[in-house]
């Protein structure tokens, strides 16, 4: 079941990811050890659940972790 939106955006702000812009979304993102910046974008509507295929593209394109890193680190 994919989380929804309030637990990726409490991800973000307890590993380290910088918040960057506040317009239609909350726009995150992080710089590894090695230069590579990631980013991602968080919906304002917490309270709804991510879509499963959204939520996958997240997690591998974006977040670049499991579902376990994730699940593990909120």
């Amino acid at each position: 079941m994919p989380p929804k939106f309030k637990d990726l955006k409490r991800y973000c702000e307890k590993n380290g990811w910088v918040l960057i812009r506040n317009t239609d979304h909350w726009y995150y993102e992080k710089v590894l050890a090695n230069g590579n910046v990631l980013q991602t974008k968080i919906s304002h509507a917490t309270h709804k659940e991510i879509p499963s295929n959204i939520w996958n593209r997240i997690l591998h394109k974006q977040l670049k972790i499991t579902e376990k890193e994730f699940r593990d680190n909120l």
